[in-house]
């Protein structure tokens, strides 16, 4: 058998078509994934021995540019590779379909690692960035992220649309709205901030900070949980209206939470408030889709038993407490009190 047919396994899917799973581009993107994340990790033990042993890291490059190394290594190169490992392997077996092509599989690993990750990190260790939170890597670089974010729509929507969208698993819609939502968000956030300036562009930078999140990793890290969790325990999930609830409610709220962070700005009040009130929702929102998942793991003990299984009841513990931290700190009160602490970056960490 050939290299191509051996790196390829036949998986069954519900309507019993067999579909091709590419387990090469799995594999490089989760080694991918693997690197990024020990580099990124590395960046930020630095930033911290530079907060209380500055003399043990003179000769590197300063805390703001390990920052955005760091920042931009754990969201692109360690998420996004990760992710990408993820859809190599859901989507043929969600779609029955495989993937678009494997030639562009190998294009887009090419550009995410070596013409985003690696050239991105370099330039901002050099000094060489834009002043955008969660957007720091320079504006050549976010053409190229908008090209593999392209490539990757092209990749993994086609096998949705030829399969059909009825009776399509809710794993399948959180994939195709975070490929779709997040092309659209991202020239928002990255591109359009160096063109409009002061309040009006930092309204655009803010709803970046949270799509990333909210449209990028939150939809696709749901995506997985829905996928572990019926695999491990053998079960369909407790409710598929409760799943969709939780899917409309995020893409509708999530967009509207990102002038939150601009609170007592000079960006008009109507705007600040709206952001408030949508995160609060947000928080109701993801009651909904926690109480889902962890019902739909009933019967498989406080600590399961499947490794796949307690990574995933512990993703839904902390995503339920740092989503509703983050509607806590959304209250104008509460911002007073922990504007400027550490509870923010425990915030982000904690995500």
């Amino acid at each position: 058998m050939s290299e191509i047919a051996d790196s390829q396994v036949r998986q069954p899917t519900e309507n019993n078509q067999v579909a091709q799973v590419d387990s090469i581009l799995v594999r490089a993107h989760s080694l991918a994934a693997f690197v990024t994340l020990l580099l990124a990790v590395l960046f930020g033990i630095v930033i911290s021995l530079q907060f209380f042993w500055p003399e043990s890291t003179s000769g590197l490059p300063g805390w703001g540019r390990l920052r955005y190394a760091h920042t931009q290594g754990i969201m692109l190169g360690w998420l996004g590779n990760a992710f990408l490992a993820f859809l190599y392997h859901a989507v043929p077996i969600l779609s029955g379909r495989s993937v678009t092509s494997r030639r562009l599989g190998f294009w887009l690993f090419g550009i995410w690692n070596f013409a985003v990750m690696l050239p991105g990190w370099v330039l901002v260790l050099s000094g060489v960035s834009q002043p955008l939170e969660w957007a720091e890597f320079p504006l050549p670089v976010d053409v190229l992220i908008l090209v593999a974010f392209v490539i990757a729509a092209v990749q993994f929507l086609p096998p949705f649309f030829q399969r059909g969208f009825e009776n399509l698993y809710v794993s399948s819609w959180y994939i195709i709205g975070a490929l779709v939502f997040t092309l659209l968000s991202f020239p928002m956030g990255n591109i359009v901030p160096e063109l409009v300036p002061g309040a009006a562009g930092a309204a655009f930078s803010g709803l970046w900070i949270h799509d990333a999140v909210g449209l990028f990793v939150t939809p696709l890290a749901l995506a997985i949980l829905y996928f572990v969790i019926p695999a491990s325990t053998g079960r369909p999930i407790f409710s598929h209206f409760l799943s969709m609830l939780g899917f409309w409610g995020l893409f509708f709220l999530y967009p509207l939470n990102g002038i939150h962070h601009y609170i007592y700005s000079v960006i008009p009040m109507a705007a600040q408030s709206t952001a408030i009130i949508a995160s609060f929702l947000l928080g109701v929102v993801v009651i909904i889709v926690v109480s889902n998942l962890v019902l739909s793991q009933r019967g498989a003990g406080v600590i399961p038993a499947d490794p796949a299984l307690r990574f995933a009841s512990m993703s839904v513990v902390f995503y339920l407490v740092v989503s509703l931290q983050g509607s806590m700190q959304a209250d104008m009160g509460f911002s007073q009190l922990i504007h400027f602490t550490d509870f923010v970056i425990g915030h982000s960490h904690l995500a």
